[in-house]
């Protein structure tokens, strides 16, 4: 392997050598782009709630499992016999 070929002897693209990254120099416009798909603060905060009511719900669900197992089971009924 040498300064002109990669690890399989392939020829590396001019545009990677020249910005030194994968992206071939496209990375400010992939970020750009991320960056006017993410959500507003407002929005952002209403999922960061949302996201946990959700996790409270899972919990008090898993609590009500717990509590239905941790029960003991019932042997039998008693019956008054005359």
């Amino acid at each position: 392997m040498n300064e002109s070929t990669g690890p399989a002897g392939t020829a590396e693209p001019t545009a990677s050598k020249a910005s030194g990254c994968v992206c071939g120099g496209k990375g400010p416009m992939l970020s750009q782009m991320l960056d006017l798909m993410m959500p507003s603060a407002a929005a952002g905060e209403h999922f960061k709630n949302a996201r946990l009511e959700f996790l409270k719900g899972v919990r008090e669900l898993l609590d009500q499992r717990i509590t239905s197992l941790s029960e003991k089971p019932r042997t039998g009924t008693k019956l008054n016999v005359e």
